[in-house]
């Protein structure tokens, strides 16, 4: 099978400053994360987990290149995670992704019991922590998902967007 061709990135990588570890510091992890993806003819999506305010995994998709539909960035990273500390259940760990995770990643985050999960852009057809569904709030869960979304929003929705729109531009 032919190497997907993507076309060149226009973006630099983000230079968080170590001094101040919140949520935009995380996402920009995650943004440069995704920037890896889109070099590697993947879609832009990165993620970062954070545990005890250090950073336990990153990853970014490799759905193309290890051709496994599962190979989204945060099963990638959630699967660091667990080897990482030792074990599957995540508490007090915090995911952050540069789009709001589908539905096998909702479930993921849920399944590993991390206390949070941060996302930049909603997506409102396949996104289940807020956008077509609020997966995390089914009252029959035993476990509870801390969300939030909206963190650097502009600058990943306006990565992934360009992303697409050169990619339909190179294949016309």
């Amino acid at each position: 099978m032919p190497a997907k061709t993507v076309p060149p990135c226009p973006f630099a990588p983000m230079r968080p400053s170590y001094l101040s570890r919140d949520d935009e510091f995380f996402m920009k992890l995650a943004y440069n994360q995704a920037l890896k993806a889109w070099a590697s003819g993947e879609v832009p999506v990165g993620a970062v987990v954070e545990y005890g305010g250090e950073i336990v995994a990153a990853a970014h998709n490799m759905v193309e290149s290890a051709r496994d539909p599962t190979a989204h960035a945060e099963m990638l990273a959630i699967t660091q995670t667990a080897m990482k500390l030792g074990g599957w259940r995540l508490n007090g760990a915090t995911i952050y992704v540069t789009k709001e995770p589908c539905p096998m990643c909702a479930g993921a985050c849920v399944m590993s019991r991390l206390t949070r999960a941060v996302y930049a852009v909603e997506d409102p057809s396949m996104g289940f922590l807020g956008g077509a569904m609020k997966f995390h709030d089914l009252s029959t869960l035993n476990h509870s998902l801390q969300v939030s979304s909206g963190v650097l929003r502009e600058d990943c929705l306006k990565m992934l967007k360009t992303f697409f729109a050169l990619k339909r531009n190179m294949d016309e």
